[in-house]
Formats: structure tokens, sequence, C-alpha cells
């Protein structure tokens, strides 16, 4: 009968120290869960605040970008034959209406220059005069520079 006690009192002792151990490992791997997790939450607060302070100072860059992701989205979702009927009027009105505005603004804006002496003839005599100041320029610098290089004594 002492075999079968110390048989019996071996086995509690193994079961004990496994128990113990799947004890250390749960606490273990619950406390490095908890470690990771916290940095997870403080990586995305991180993160969170720098996408706020993007928003914040490109808001323009932020539209522009949801524009062309709607446009993209609009370019491959296929039209059905009842989003065609009810907008095609839509587009055609829209499209008459911004060539209008386009001409209205193009001989408002060629009034304006007009009236300021800002016509393409004088806009090219100007531009030619430039050009032909910067070619002055340039052939008196060439010239100088040659001359000042020709009179330097010879070390």
């Amino acid at each position: 009968m002492t075999d079968a006690k110390t048989t019996i009192h071996d086995t509690e002792n193994r079961v004990r120290e496994g128990l113990d151990t799947v004890r250390e490992t749960a606490s273990k791997v619950y406390h490095d869960a908890g470690d990771k997790a916290s940095e997870v939450l403080e990586v995305s607060r991180e993160k969170t605040k720098r996408v706020v302070n993007n928003l914040e100072s490109n808001p323009l860059g932020i539209l522009v970008g949801g524009l062309a992701v709607g446009a993209i989205a609009g370019a491959l979702i296929p039209r059905s034959a009842r989003e065609k009927e009810l907008l095609a009027p839509v587009g055609k009105r829209l499209s008459e209406t911004v060539v209008a505005a386009t001409a209205a603004a193009k001989a408002a804006g060629q009034s304006e220059l007009g009236e300021l002496g800002l016509t393409k003839d004088n806009a090219r005599g100007q531009a030619r005069g430039l050009l032909d100041g910067i070619v002055k320029a340039l052939t008196t610098a060439g010239t100088a520079g040659a001359k000042a290089v020709s009179q330097k004594p010879v070390v």
C-alpha cells in the first residue's frame, strides 16, 4: 500500500506542478496581451492625431482626394437605363451652361484686357522688347568678360 500512496502522492505533485506551469503561462500570456493592447492603443491614438492634424492642415487635399475617389467610383459603376433617362437632360443643360459661362468669361476678360491696352500685338511687342533687352545685356556682359580676361596679366 505504501507503493500506491507514493504513486498517488507523486501523481498529485506532478498535477500540481502542471497546474502551476499552466497558471504561470496563462498569467504571462494575459499580461503580454495587455501590454500589446496598450501599445496598439497608443499607436492608434498617435496615428489618429496625425490624421486629424493632416486634415486640419490640408483640407483642400482631402477634398480633391475625395472628389477623385468619387469620380473613379462613378466611372467604374455602370449607369442604369433609368439613370441615363433621368440625368441626360440635366447633363445637357449643365454642358450648355458651362459653355455659355466660359464664352462670357472669355469675352469679358478680352474686353477688360483691351481696355487696359493689353492686346496680343502689344504683348508680342513687349515680349520682343524684353528678349532684345536680354540679348543686349548678355552681349554686353560677354564682351566685358572677354575684355577683362584679355587685360589680366599672366601669372
